[in-house]
């Protein structure tokens, strides 16, 4: 199996006619260290589109704010159309400098899974020791084919996410608090119980990302050790371990979403009936109260997005974490003149 694992492996010499960029990496010390040392100058590049992207976020809304105004105020209609046609002017190019993000963001992602795979192959001798032999090259299929991947996606937009989805949530914010305050208040209401169950739930998610990760690198060991060992026990064991954690990965999950959806519509229902009473009573107009509903509703994505950006970091700090640890136990375990 080892043999055809390095097989299949693209050579170096390839990569680079290709024009791309093949090294080894240093699999050691904190997670924000090895992204920085990775992908450092690319962080940078994607965290300054991000603040493009979010620069432009609070425009629509106020687009759409002097729209209705001006529709129920009687205004002119030219006026309108020109809102309409800068309201699109507007959102094209949001829309295309966020699909740039996302293409190169992904590309640093899998440049990183690439390189990580890499490094993992040239560090690791999966023909350690005789007795070792089976396990090592089990580990080592687990590192390559599955461990790798979610921690370099995410290093693709481990800047650029939190820094675009914190840009639009505080914009947006900033924007809701200078049309209405005590409104602004009420969304801020509907966000704040979230910083207390969001971190719960992902911290029992991550114990179980953990135990799932050693359950299916004990499948991958006893496939390489026993290949000819059909229906084992064990290995049925395993898989029914590997069946309750993801259940209960899956129930955490949903039920922090429906939490989270949920406070959405409260904070809605209780914009209609705090904005209906400002506008009864001439306190605020029908825009605001239209803008309100938006932002709410842009205040959700971004909200839900950087709450699967802290869950994302999390999972993916833990697995950095073991492929360091089952790394370095590896290389250890091998005879020095085998090592590259």
């Amino acid at each position: 199996m080892g043999m055809v694992l390095k097989a299949q492996y693209k050579p170096p010499a390839t990569i680079k006619a290709a024009g791309e960029l093949n090294r080894v990496v240093d699999i050691s010390g904190s997670f924000p260290s090895f992204i920085w040392r990775i992908s450092g100058r690319h962080q940078i590049s994607l965290a300054i589109l991000s603040v493009v992207v979010f620069g432009l976020t609070a425009a629509p809304l106020e687009i759409q704010r002097r729209v209705v105004n001006d529709a129920f105020k009687g205004g002119e209609f030219s006026t309108i159309l020109l809102l309409a046609g800068i309201y699109l002017a507007v959102s094209l190019t949001s829309g295309l400098t966020k699909l740039a993000l996302n293409v190169y963001r992904n590309r640093v992602g899998e440049n990183v899974v690439r390189e990580l795979r890499t490094s993992i192959d040239q560090r690791i001798s999966i023909d350690a020791t005789k007795q070792k032999a089976a396990e090592a090259e089990g580990v080592e299929m687990s590192l390559i084919v599955a461990e790798s991947e979610p921690v370099g996606q995410f290093v693709g937009s481990a800047a650029s996410e939190v820094t675009l989805q914190g840009g639009i949530l505080l914009t947006i914010l900033g924007y809701l608090i200078y049309l209405q305050p005590i409104m602004a208040l009420l969304v801020l209401a509907v966000l704040s119980p979230q910083f207390v169950f969001v971190p719960l739930i992902q911290s029992a998610i991550n114990k179980r990302v953990a135990a799932r990760i050693v359950i299916l690198r004990g499948v991958s060991v006893a496939i390489v050790d026993h290949p000819e060992a059909f229906g084992d026990p064990k290995q049925r064991q395993r898989f029914d371990a590997a069946f309750e954690l993801n259940m209960g990965i899956y129930k955490l999950k949903f039920s922090m979403n429906f939490l989270m959806n949920f406070m959405r519509q409260l904070g809605i229902c209780g914009i209609l009936a705090l904005g209906g009473w400002f506008v009864v009573n001439g306190r605020t107009e029908i825009g605001t109260v239209v803008a309100f509903i938006s932002g709410l509703a842009e205040i959700n994505d971004p909200w839900g997005d950087l709450v699967t950006w802290f869950r994302d970091m999390r999972v993916a700090s833990v697995k950095y974490h073991l492929i360091a640890k089952a790394v370095a136990d590896l290389v250890q375990t091998a005879p020095q003149e085998v090592l590259l």
